[in-house]
């Protein structure tokens, strides 16, 4: 199989890791990883920009698809978790989240980019770092200087239990969190990203390795559609996820009663 052979090298090497375009071996080195994170910001701020320059009475176009964004993460994530008093508040942040995180997990599906930011862990752990920064924050805002000794001893627990209780408390609440949505994140997109990798070098394989494998091609090819498809549902799911778990930790901040 030659043509795998020399695909192997490059292909897995930069599965994951892409060689600096500018500012070589320093650490603001750019890289195509960096490039995808200010394009999908670019495209969010235009998306939301341009949908809301031109109000009309019948939306459409982007308009229509950023007002109906916007509304299902209100209804669905703000207004549902959060609550109606405070969830209008934090939907401009939700729906900034949620759109950004899709439309760079989205890249996995791009011809000749076909890589998710969101599959180098820095990303996701800087967005679940953020998203427990916001939760420690607005809780020390809404339920004063304890809200943390609060959060580790719940009400009506027997009071021997809370050397049990409280460890368990503080270690799941402000140290767990941030990596388990991290890791969450990162993990979907990594397995999402080397199944299509995959399937596309078991095309290029049997394609070059005579008429009797051309044919069986058309398995792994249905095969890298299926995946493709799927993985658009996975950019869009994961999205979701990260910023409905997002919504939960505000809600839990802002409401001494969670």
């Amino acid at each position: 199989m030659p043509v795998v052979a020399s695909l192997l090298p490059k292909g897995i090497s930069e599965l994951f890791t892409w060689k600096d375009i500018a500012f070589q071996n320093t650490w603001y080195g750019l890289n195509k990883t960096a490039i995808m994170a200010f394009v999908s910001t670019l495209i969010c701020c235009v998306f939301f920009i341009w949908g809301s320059r031109k109000k009309a009475l019948v939306p459409t176009g982007i308009q229509n698809a950023a007002e109906v964004g916007y509304d299902a993460i209100e209804q669905n994530i703000s207004l549902e978790v959060i609550g109606a008093h405070d969830g209008k508040k934090w939907t401009p942040f939700l729906a900034s989240l949620f759109f950004w995180i899709f439309f760079i997990n989205i890249w996995s599906v791009v011809p000749f980019v076909q890589f998710p930011a969101t599959s180098r862990f820095a990303i996701p752990l800087f967005l679940a770092l953020l998203a427990w920064a916001i939760f420690i924050v607005v809780g020390f805002i809404k339920q004063g200087p304890f809200y943390i000794l609060k959060a580790i001893f719940p009400p009506g627990v027997p009071w021997p239990l809370y050397f049990l209780v409280a460890p368990i408390e503080f270690i799941s609440k402000f140290i767990v969190r941030p990596f388990s949505l991290a890791v969450r994140l990162f993990a979907n997109m990594v397995a999402g990203h080397v199944l299509l990798t995959v399937f596309a070098l078991m095309c290029v394989a049997l394609f070059e390795e005579g008429v009797g494998f051309k044919v069986l091609t058309v398995l792994p090819f249905f095969g890298l559609i299926f995946m493709t498809l799927f993985e658009v549902l996975v950019a869009l799911l994961q999205a979701y996820i990260f910023t409905i778990l997002t919504a939960v930790y505000i809600g839990e901040s802002l409401s001494e009663e969670h």
